[in-house]
């Protein structure tokens, strides 16, 4: 072909001068040209589509082969997400594909590579991209170089056998216990975690000796560190300057209800001296978070209950519940455990409640200025004040006798510094400190609750025990509900409302799961050379299966509880808040629920809904009609 023959075939793709102008006119009325407008001179290089992939809904499939990417479609590959649902429209429908287009999700960002034909090994969405193997893969490995790394240093106790080897194995088998129990089931992670536990002991592969069960205390202890940190900094300063006295009324009225009828219940039906059955009644008393924050979390996504900020409301209660528990229980250890008078111990239960609050503050003014807030290390120091001032001050308030100072130094440090940082320019909702310890309790969640399972033999179990157990337990949850019901009066809730709130509050499991260990680990820690004293193991082993019973009945039953009664009594919201960024995470946090200015949002958007109806009623302008420009072809 001669080159006067190319120009005039190229030529004949080129629009004309009118077709120009039609285009600029048409570009000025839609924002973008038709993709039928676009000849060979107006396609984007595949770099351009490979940054822009997620703004180009034409494309189905990306892979990444040999450098570049791949335009996949539903014609190109029988193996794409597409064509697979398009042939195979019973896989769509049965519980398996719902169960994997749950846990594979699309990658965010530039596109997995993939190795040739892995599509035809491992077809979407049944196998995960290979992004997603290749890092679990990676974990894989480094999980199992660490192991015989430490194998070698450390020698049999980290053998298939030993007793590290058998923390580690029950730590990641809890791990994927409360992954599968929330995959599903729904349910909170955490009581997989507990039944893993559970079983592994009474299957014989845990026995801990003494040295890991000492071990096993300091784990409680750190995890208790990294709760009570979230609970402190979870706590909005200005949602609770505004809800002061209504959250202070809803926490400690029912709170102090349950305690006492905990206590008194206990001391005539299970034989407890009074000093335990109200250290029993303190750890029953406080409600968990972790298994209220995923059930309101997706309550929330559908709009009910936001109008009136009961999310709010919920949470904020939920960590002054938490608190006081807390708060209460080491004054009573502290007092049970302390080898001073009764009167120094009457005297140190206030000293200890108002120094601990003290050192908290001041350790929190002391981060607004430590370290310089440009400093390019802020965040991880930040982290680590909070992280060794939490420790220091829970280990080191048990070990000079003042038990109950350390637990509130931890909250009102985290709460004081998360005030100040929020005035530096911080945003509450996207706390990075606060993320990092969601990730460090990513860590101790499964280590926590599998060890507190192990601590129960259901060999040994008395069926007196769990009869009358559950049945405190029951009778203190049912009467729990309806005294919340009632301190809710003098609110801005109606009936149906205060009884949502009330039902809220019957799920416990982080507090009880760190704190009914401590006291066999203070019997234990006290014991001679003759050993613990049999009457008191007996005790600590009582207080132990009463709060393991609470977790595996209430948990469940209030995540069923809240989901279900949550539509029937909350009113909706027609627009329910859209959450971006990082708080879109498939794994719900206590950060996911913005805990200010929820009234003033839903108020926004009953005018928008206003405005959008007079303006639908109005007659709508003239739209301009879409031109669509066609390449001529020339002569």
């Amino acid at each position: 072909m001669s080159h006067s023959s190319l120009s005039c075939h190229y030529d004949s793709y080129l629009p004309s001068d009118s077709s120009l102008e039609t285009d600029a006119l048409n570009r000025h009325w839609n924002g973008r040209i038709s993709t039928q407008a676009e000849g060979p001179s107006r396609r984007k290089s595949n770099l351009h589509n490979a940054l822009h992939a997620e703004m180009d809904s034409s494309w189905e499939r990306q892979g990444h082969i040999e450098g570049r990417f791949k335009k996949y479609s539903t014609t190109s590959s029988v193996y794409s997400k597409k064509a697979l649902s398009h042939q195979s429209e019973h896989i769509e429908r049965s519980w398996w594909y719902a169960c994997c287009a749950k846990c594979h999700q699309e990658d965010s960002g530039i596109p997995s590579w993939e190795p040739p034909h892995w599509q035809r090994v491992c077809p979407y969405p049944l196998c995960p991209s290979y992004r997603t193997f290749a890092q679990t893969i990676s974990v894989l490995l480094i999980g199992i170089m660490v192991w015989v790394t430490i194998w070698i240093v450390m020698g049999e106790t980290a053998a298939p056998g030993g007793q590290l080897f058998t923390l580690a194995v029950l730590t990641i088998a809890a791990y994927f216990g409360g992954w599968v129990m929330m995959k599903v089931t729904t349910l909170p992670a955490l009581i997989g975690m507990l039944f893993v536990g559970l079983l592994l002991k009474n299957i014989g592969f845990v026995n801990f000796d003494k040295s890991y069960q000492h071990i096993a205390s300091y784990i409680r202890k750190i995890a208790l560190t990294i709760i009570l940190t979230r609970a402190g900094m979870d706590l909005d300063p200005v949602a609770m300057k505004k809800y002061f006295f209504t959250v202070i009324k809803l926490a400690l009225i029912p709170w102090t209800f349950e305690f006492l009828l905990c206590a008194v219940l206990a001391y005539f039906f299970l034989g407890l001296p009074w000093v335990w059955a109200f250290l029993l009644g303190s750890i029953v008393a406080a409600v968990s978070p972790a298994v209220i924050v995923p059930c309101l979390f997706r309550l929330r996504g559908k709009g009910y209950g936001v109008s009136k900020g009961i999310p709010t409301l919920v949470l904020a209660v939920s960590g002054v519940d938490d608190a006081a528990s807390v708060a209460v229980f080491g004054i009573i250890s502290s007092i049970m455990f302390s080898n001073s008078s009764m009167t120094m111990n009457i005297i140190q239960g206030p000293f200890s409640v108002f120094g601990g609050i003290a050192f908290g503050v001041l350790a929190g003014y002391m981060v607004k200025y430590i370290p310089e807030r440009n400093d390019a290390f802020l965040v991880p120091i930040r982290v680590l004040l909070l992280l060794a001032g939490g420790l220091m001050s829970v280990l080191g308030s048990e070990e000079i006798g003042w038990g109950g100072a350390g637990p509130l130094a931890v909250i009102a440090f985290a709460f004081i510094a998360c005030k100040n940082w929020v005035e530096l320019g911080w945003e509450l909702e996207d706390n990075p400190v606060a993320t990092a310890f969601e990730i460090f309790w990513m860590f101790f969640e499964p280590m926590l609750f599998a060890v507190t399972g192990a601590q129960v033999v259901i060999a040994d179990l008395e069926p007196h025990l769990v009869l009358v157990g559950s049945c405190i337990l029951a009778t203190c949850v049912v009467l729990r509900a309806m005294v919340t019901s009632v301190s809710a009066i003098r609110s801005n809730l109606n009936m149906k409302e205060k009884i949502f709130v009330g039902l809220s509050w019957m799920a416990k499991a982080t507090v009880q799961a760190a704190l009914a260990p401590v006291a066999l680990d203070e019997i234990r820690k006290m014991a001679g050379v003759e050993g613990p004293d049999p009457v008191l193991v007996e005790y600590a082993e009582t207080v132990i299966t009463v709060c393991i019973m609470s977790i595996i009945i209430t948990a469940p039953i209030g995540a069923i509880v809240i989901t279900l009664a949550g539509p029937k009594l909350l009113s909706r919201t027609s627009k329910p808040p859209v959450l971006e960024g990082w708080r879109r995470s498939h794994r719900p946090s206590i950060r996911d629920i913005s805990i200010i200015d929820e009234e003033e949002t839903a108020e926004r958007d009953a005018e928008a809904d206003v405005q959008q109806s007079s303006e639908a009623a109005a007659p709508s302008p003239f739209v301009p009609p879409t031109i669509t420009v066609q390449p001529i072809q020339r002569p």
